[in-house]
């Protein structure tokens, strides 16, 4: 089991394994958060504190309402986001609140996100 925790410490999460690969995305969100996102079904991951994140929920634009991006009402940290559409059982978890160690072993996978409104793998 892997942690990622937020700086104050009041929201982490478990996932089963350590990241491969995460992905470095430059759409309009993720390159002002500075997060690198490793996926996992978002039945594999449990999130503790979660009444201690505030979500963030874009209302306008192509991929409005797609998804929810979580951070830390204390410390402020993107912790993670979520799927909107109960269908998808998928999850974007940030890595950087993983320890550096484990971090280090998964490959970094740069998505232009700002040109592929697809948000892929």
């Amino acid at each position: 089991m892997i942690e990622a925790v937020c700086h104050c410490g009041a929201v982490s999460i478990a996932v089963p394994r350590a990241p491969e690969q995460v992905t470095d995305c430059n759409c309009s969100i993720c390159r002002r958060l500075g997060a690198l996102w490793a996926y996992y079904r978002a039945t594999e991951v449990t999130i503790t504190g979660v009444d201690a994140t505030v979500a963030y929920v874009r209302h306008d634009g192509p991929n409005m309402g797609y998804l929810a991006q979580h951070h830390c009402r204390t410390c402020g940290c993107t912790t993670h986001w979520s799927s909107l559409d109960a269908s998808v059982d998928r999850m974007g978890v940030n890595a950087r609140m993983m320890a550096p160690e484990v971090l280090a072993q998964a490959a970094v996978r740069h998505f232009n996100g700002a040109d592929d409104a697809s948000f892929g793998d």
